[in-house]
C-alpha cells in the first residue's frame, strides 16, 4: 500500500516534471524522512516549479518567500502589531507559519535573513516576543538557491545548511526530455491542472511505514563510517556532522520503502551519499583553490570506506 501511494506520487509529478525521476524520488524521500530539501542549479532549470508541483500534489497548506537583498527577518516570521482597539499587541503571522514552504533563491537575501529560518528548521518552531509556536509535524522546507558564483548571491553559513537533509540539483534535460517539455506547455503548463492526489492519512502511513523499515547494525556501521570519513579526508576543514549520518540512515529508509524493501542496503547509502554529505564539508582554502570539491571528496570516500556484505 505504501509504496502504491508512493507511485503514485511520482507518477502524479513527472506530468510536469518530465524526466526527472531521480529528482522526484529524492524530494519524496526527505519529505517522509522528514528533512528538508536545497535545490540548487541554474536560473530555468525548474526548480521552482518542482517546488510548486509538490505542494500541489499533497493537501497541505502552501507558502512561497521570494528571497531579496531588502527581505527582513519579520517578512519571513511576522511582526506583533499594537491594536488600539484591544489595546494589545497582536502577532501577524508571516509565510513561515505554514505546513510546504517555498523558499525561493534564498541566497539573494542577507544572511541575517538567512538565518530566520534557523530555528524553523531545526525545531519546527518559531520563537517571537519569547513565546513559541509550533509548527507541526508536516513543516518542511523546499529552499533554492543559484550558484553562489553568481551575483548578489549570499553563501548561506554553515549551520544553515546543516539543517538540509539533502542538497542536489536537477541538471538540464536531454533532447527528448526538453521536446517532450515543449509538447506539454504548447497550450498550457500542466501546473494549471496539478491537483492533490493523496490525502493526510496516505501522508502518515507513508512515514509510518518507512520508520519501520529496518536497518542492520553491518549497514549502520557502515553509514556511520561513511560519515566519520568525511572528517579525516585530506583537503577537509569541517567534515560532515552527526545530523548528517541521521539523515542518511532516515531517507535510505524512505528509498527502501520506494524500492519494495523491508531493510535498508548498501545501495540506498550509496545513492544518497554525495546529496547528504557534500553540502556539510567545508574544505581547506588551500584545497579549494587547487580545484578540490566536495563531491570528490565523498567520491572517494565512497571507494574507500569497505562495503558490507
Amino acid at each position: 500500500m505504501s509504496r502504491e501511494i508512493y507511485q503514485t506520487l511520482l507518477n502524479h509529478l513527472e506530468t510536469v516534471m518530465i524526466g526527472q525521476r531521480r529528482t522526484i524520488r529524492w524530494l519524496l524521500a526527505a519529505f517522509v524522512a522528514g528533512g528538508h530539501v536545497l535545490l540548487e542549479d541554474l536560473p530555468g532549470t525548474g526548480k521552482t516549479t518542482l517546488a510548486k508541483a509538490f505542494a500541489c500534489s499533497l493537501t497541505l497548506e502552501f507558502q512561497r518567500i521570494q528571497f531579496t537583498p531588502d527581505l527582513l527577518p519579520s517578512d519571513i516570521l511576522g511582526v506583533s502589531i499594537f491594536d488600539p482597539q484591544r489595546q494589545e499587541f497582536r502577532l501577524h503571522r508571516g509565510p513561515a507559519f505554514t505546513e510546504v514552504l517555498l523558499a525561493d533563491e534564498i541566497n539573494r537575501a542577507s544572511p541575517r535573513t538567512q538565518a530566520a529560518l534557523l530555528e524553523a528548521m531545526g525545531e519546527r518552531q518559531i520563537s517571537l516576543d519569547g513565546e513559541r509556536h509550533e509548527l507541526g509535524e508536516w513543516f518542511f522546507v523546499i529552499a533554492t538557491q543559484n550558484p553562489i558564483e553568481f551575483h548578489g548571491a549570499y553563501p548561506l553559513p554553515e549551520a544553515q545548511m546543516d539543517r538540509f537533509a539533502l542538497r542536489f540539483n536537477l541538471g538540464y534535460p536531454d533532447v527528448a526530455g526538453e521536446m517532450a517539455l515543449l509538447t506539454a506547455q504548447r497550450e498550457r503548463h500542466p501546473l494549471e491542472a496539478l491537483r492533490p492526489c493523496v490525502d493526510r492519512a496516505a501522508l502518515v502511513d507513508l512515514r509510518r511505514a518507512a520508520a519501520a523499515i529496518r536497518i542492520s547494525e553491518e549497514v549502520s556501521r557502515y553509514l556511520v563510517e561513511l560519515v566519520a570519513a568525511t572528517r579525516k579526508a585530506p583537503g577537509v576543514a569541517m567534515g560532515a556532522s552527526p545530523r548528517a549520518s541521521l539523515a542518511l540512515m532516515k531517507i535510505a529508509r524512505s528509498l527502501a520503502l520506494f524500492d519494495g524493501l523491508e531493510f535498508v542496503t548498501p545501495d540506498q547509502v550509496q545513492e544518497l551519499a554525495t546529496a547528504v554529505l557534500a553540502h556539510r564539508l567545508k574544505l581547506d582554502p588551500q584545497a579549494r583553490f587547487s580545484g578540490l570539491t566536495a563531491e570528490a571528496v565523498v567520491g572517494d570516500v565512497l571507494r574507500q570506506v569497505p562495503v558490507p556484505v
